[in-house]
């Protein structure tokens, strides 16, 4: 008699990636509509500068191309890219777009920022 064993079943979960940055379904839109608007594909570039009323501030830029050593953030298709020396200060970050009455505009949300400035783009660690 011969025995038939069972498949062995792998299960695996899905992880985030160590840096935890995520480009939101409302900022993964928005580049979408961006970018037919401008008849060829838009990423959104985040940086971290040293300045701001917190001590750091954020840079966003719509740009065609990244950088070779950028951290690639994609949903939906749409791409945002962060630079190495930005990663460690966005880690576990949400890149967002909000539409409010007081404005529209990307925005960070920020688990590591201890405080912020009133119009969200400075920030203190």
């Amino acid at each position: 008699m011969t025995s038939v064993q069972p498949p062995i079943l792998e299960l695996k979960i899905a992880r985030r990636a160590p840096e935890g940055i995520v480009l939101a379904e409302s900022a993964a839109r928005r580049l979408a509509q961006l970018a037919e608007a401008e008849g060829h594909p838009v990423l959104l570039r985040v940086a971290v500068d040293g300045g701001g009323c917190s001590g750091f501030q954020y840079r966003m830029d719509l740009v065609e191309a990244g950088e070779a050593d950028d951290l690639r953030i994609e949903t939906d298709g749409q791409v945002a890219l962060v630079d190495p020396v930005s990663v460690p200060f966005l880690k576990g970050s949400e890149i967002a777009w909000i539409d409010e009455l007081a404005g529209a505009q990307f925005v960070i949300r920020n688990p590591n920022a201890a405080t912020s400035c009133g119009c969200g783009v400075s920030f203190s660690i």
